[in-house]
């Protein structure tokens, strides 16, 4: 339970910064990418799937609800940011997978000869 709220905090965070990094351009991805794979890495495998989906999606959109600045009301462009946080969850998924496959390589087989 308590990787599922350090995911979601986590991406609440990043995503809520993101705004502020912006100038570094594409190179602003390179914290969120570390700490999707810190989070697979951390995760058990039975959570990794649902700890990857809340991590992206809470970042994405998080990220375009603190990068919001038009005219329409931020409640009219709710649902486009929960478009954007499923593509984020994707990514979020595909990162803990590599974290988590990360550390699957590094612990000893406990395979039974």
């Amino acid at each position: 339970m308590i990787r599922f709220v350090v995911a979601i905090v986590l991406g609440v965070l990043f995503g809520l910064t993101g705004p502020r990094y912006l100038f570094l351009g594409w190179f602003s991805l390179i914290p969120w990418g570390i700490a999707g794979l810190a989070v697979g890495y951390w995760s058990h495998r039975g959570e990794r799937v649902l700890v990857g989906v809340l991590y992206g999606f809470a970042l994405c959109f998080s990220f375009m609800i603190a990068g919001y600045t038009g005219a329409a009301s931020l409640a009219s462009r709710l649902p486009f940011f929960a478009l954007v946080g499923v593509f984020g969850a994707l990514c979020g998924l595909g990162l803990t997978v590599v974290g988590h496959q990360l550390r699957s390589k590094r612990e000893p087989s406990q395979e039974v000869l």
